[in-house]
């Protein structure tokens, strides 16, 4: 079929019926390794001279359909799937950086991220640089001669702000620079980030795109845009490489070079391998992902407006909403709508986020979005509590300020149980 549409890709990219057994679902190949042809058959693929399974901790097949799926849905050359979303970001900057190399990120940023970046990277002497999302210009002025990349996301989480990628990505070809654009909270239902100027597109999916909260990994996409040999600044990909006999990646494997370089410089010895089970489960709820993101964006909509016009709630930052500062920027990069997760203001400030968290039936309280449950967090007192308050307020998540994911139940449910909390609160 030429040109499938996006809910048809969701369902059939990269896979076929298994040829031994006709077993339509992709099956689940759960083996740690495979068997040669023969010695040649072994040497060929240790030396990247023919593609196949060696070992699943650097390629399974059920691994393979799940990265050949989002590429598709991504518009992406190729993907590599991983055990985690913060295993993905670890893998792609392993590519790129160097002990005392820079990149410059975006203030807004899930916590965990603004932590691996600002902390955990310091073991490997990779330093970043924060700059403003709203002002470009901020970007640009980090930029040094040690600069390796910018890092954005392309809904920011937890205040699901639209950002506004292509002038983003003009600082980052001004520079030959790849702009790297986390779109867990997207996905490419709302959001082609590729399609905007970015050149590396990354996903926990264990989040909207798996969409049941059963299964942890990460993803990858190869954008094919970037060209790793301008310069000297890229050697992973533009030097030889003396664990393959000397193969220049960049020149053997052309446009989805930074997706192989990631699987056999990066999951090959880092090890952050997604299991085959997980694979399958992720799978399994990417076929349901435009049917669960548009019913996600539609409740969220509805709980937003409802939530604007309530007497405890002193502000609600939603680009879905009319009058929000980013609903230029969503019409633009994700016109299908703003997503599932969002941020309100408690006019009690803490104690009072505190409380109405506690008193909430239907919606879980925990340190996960994306999944078809309605979900909820203080993250002042949870996922940012290890920031300044300084960078709890730059990244959006303030005292007063209560996160929600909207799942997929009836919409009447949800602002039933959030209107009774708000009454405790």
């Amino acid at each position: 079929m030429t040109d499938p549409k996006f809910e048809t890709l969701a369902i059939h990219a990269g896979a076929q019926p298994d040829p031994s057994t006709g077993a339509r679902a992709t099956p689940i190949y759960q083996t740690t390794s495979f068997v040669f042809d023969g010695v040649d058959h072994a040497a060929s693929l240790f030396g990247l001279q023919q593609f196949g399974n060696i070992y699943t901790r650097i390629m399974n097949p059920t691994q393979a359909v799940l990265e050949e799926r989002v590429a598709a849905l991504e518009g992406g050359t190729a993907a590599l799937a991983c055990a985690s979303g913060h295993a993905a970001q670890l893998l792609v900057f392993q590519a790129l950086m160097r002990p005392g190399d820079e990149f410059v990120a975006s203030t807004k940023l899930y916590g965990g991220s603004i932590n691996q970046f600002g902390h955990a990277f310091k073991s490997f002497d990779w330093r970043v640089k924060w700059a403003d999302p709203f002002d470009p210009g901020s970007f640009e002025a980090a930029i040094t001669e040690k600069t390796k990349a910018i890092f954005i996301e392309s809904i920011a989480n937890p205040g699901g702000v639209v950002m506004d990628i292509a002038a983003i990505a003009e600082v980052a070809q001004r520079h030959k620079l790849p702009l790297i654009v986390d779109n867990t909270m997207a996905t490419p239902y709302l959001c082609r980030p590729l399609e905007h100027g970015a050149d590396i597109v990354v996903h926990s999916l264990t989040k909207f795109m798996g969409g049941h909260g059963n299964s942890m990994g990460g993803v990858i996409v190869d954008g094919g845009s970037f060209d790793w040999s301008a310069d000297d600044r890229y050697p992973m990909l533009s030097e030889p490489r003396p664990e393959y006999n000397g193969i220049v990646l960049h020149e053997t494997f052309g446009n989805f070079a930074f997706a192989i370089a990631c699987r056999v410089l990066g999951l090959r010895d880092l090890g952050p391998a997604i299991s085959p089970f997980n694979a399958f489960m992720i799978l399994t709820g990417i076929e349901t992902l435009p049917l669960r993101m548009q019913r996600h964006c539609d409740n969220a909509l509805a709980v937003a407006k409802h939530l604007q016009g309530h007497d405890k709630v002193s502000w609600v930052s939603y680009a879905g909403l009319a009058d929000d500062p980013g609903h230029q920027r969503m019409q633009t990069y994700t016109p299908k709508g703003a997503g599932a997760v969002f941020t309100f203001g408690l006019k009690g400030g803490y104690d009072a986020g505190v409380k109405f968290v506690e008193a909430l039936e239907l919606f879980s309280h925990l340190a996960n979005i994306g999944d078809t449950r309605s979900l909820v967090i203080h993250p002042a007192s949870t996922t940012h509590k290890q920031l300044a308050d300084e960078q709890k307020i730059s990244a959006g998540a303030g005292p007063d300020v209560v996160r929600l994911s909207i799942g997929i139940e009836d919409v009447s449910d949800i602002i039933a149980d959030l209107d009774q909390a708000l009454a405790k609160a």
